[in-house]
């Protein structure tokens, strides 16, 4: 017995295209920082909000690349201007990936104690019902 994959199943047509993403984002090896919540705020909108403690505005940078919504941090190092006698609280960049679904798009980003606020919205498709004509053979 062959296996079939996502893309090659005989009843899903045209969804190639989903079995990419979902290898794409298997792949993408985020090890869990910083950390995030993905809440429901409507019926057709979503909020990633991700805990970005340290970093100013401008140290963040979102981007929307091939239907992918892309966040990384970068915070500046301080090294050569102070002298740590312990230093428990590492400068480190992160980059934190989201694959979007067709009709999803990336409203507002907001800063709020600490935490980076992602809205999202998704647009609701109109029902097509389309009649095919049939032609004589």
């Amino acid at each position: 017995m062959t296996k079939l994959s996502l893309g090659s199943h005989p009843y899903m047509l045209g969804f190639e295209q989903l079995e990419r993403l979902l290898e794409r984002s298997a792949k993408s090896g985020n090890e869990g920082y910083p950390p995030f919540n993905i809440e429901q705020t409507s019926d057709n909108s979503y909020r990633i909000t991700l805990a970005v403690a340290g970093f100013a505005e401008e140290d963040l940078v979102i981007t929307v690349e091939d239907r992918q919504l892309v966040i990384r941090g970068r915070q500046h190092d301080d090294t050569d201007t102070r002298m740590y006698l312990h230093r428990g609280i590492a400068a480190r960049q992160f980059q934190r990936s989201f694959v979007l679904a067709d009709g999803v798009e990336v409203g507002d980003a907001a800063m709020e104690n600490g935490l980076l606020h992602v809205d999202l919205t998704r647009a609701q498709p109109e029902t097509v019902v389309q009649r095919i004509k049939i032609n004589k053979g």
